[in-house]
Formats: structure tokens, C-alpha cells, sequence
């Protein structure tokens, strides 16, 4: 097994979990003192507080499959679980869990997002590491 040795944790100059917890509260990744997002999914260009050019990232579709994943996980075994524990009216079933769907995916994925731009930042991919890696 692997050890990783001091100059390996040196030269990580942009750890992952601190990044990944800064995507999910929507906060720049290098700094965390600014906004990721301007609106509710459009990611800022640069970081208006440490001037991080975050135009690199490319979420793309990742946030979306990964908020169906977690929502569907999370309400369909409780939307079973209340239909067979207390069988109520469909329609009512349905309707609250449609709403708690919404809310629940409406929630996750700008979170998502910003995980997802925070770990291309700190793993320096997609041109976040100073070199424009489209060209090999």
C-alpha cells in the first residue's frame, strides 16, 4: 500500500474536500468568498473576489443525472413506503411527492453544479490547471 509522502501533501495546492465543500455551498472554489453562480445555474466567468478564471468548466449534464439519481433514491422507496403504509389517495400521494420532487431537485442542482466545477478546479482539469489541454 501507498503511503503519500509530505511533498506529495505540499505540492496538493488545491485540496479536494475544502473545493468540494465550497461547490456545494455555491462559493468559488479557490477562494469561498464569492458567489460560483450568477442566477440560479450560470456559472460567473471569473471569481468577482480572487479573480479565479472559472470559464473553463464543462458540468454540462453531470448535475442533472446526478440530482435525478439522488432524488429518485431518496422519494421513490418513500413514496412506496407511505403508499403501502398507510394507502392513501392517489391523487394526494402523488401530488405531494410530485411537490417534495421539485423541491428536492430545485435544491440540489445548483449544489451539484458548483461540486462539479470545484472538482474539475482542484483535479486541474479542462484547462483549470494553466494549460489549454484541448490541444492534447
Amino acid at each position: 500500500m501507498m503511503q503519500a509522502t509530505q511533498t506529495d501533501q505540499i505540492d496538493d495546492d488545491r485540496p479536494l474536500s475544502p473545493a468540494v465543500l465550497r461547490g456545494l455551498q455555491c462559493k468559488c472554489p479557490a477562494c469561498g468568498a464569492a458567489p460560483l453562480l450568477r442566477g440560479y445555474l450560470k456559472v460567473r466567468d471569473t471569481c468577482p473576489a480572487c479573480g479565479e478564471d472559472l470559464s473553463h468548466q464543462r458540468a454540462d449534464d453531470g448535475p442533472a443525472y446526478l440530482t435525478m439519481l439522488v432524488t429518485l433514491k431518496l422519494v421513490t422507496p418513500a413514496m412506496v413506503a407511505v403508499m403501502f403504509r398507510w394507502d392513501p389517495n392517489p391523487v394526494l400521494l402523488f401530488t405531494g411527492f410530485s411537490l417534495l420532487l421539485v423541491a428536492l431537485s430545485l435544491f440540489l442542482l445548483p449544489r451539484f453544479k458548483g461540486m462539479i466545477v470545484a472538482i474539475q478546479w482542484s483535479r486541474r482539469m479542462h484547462g483549470f490547471g494553466g494549460v489549454d489541454d484541448r490541444n492534447g
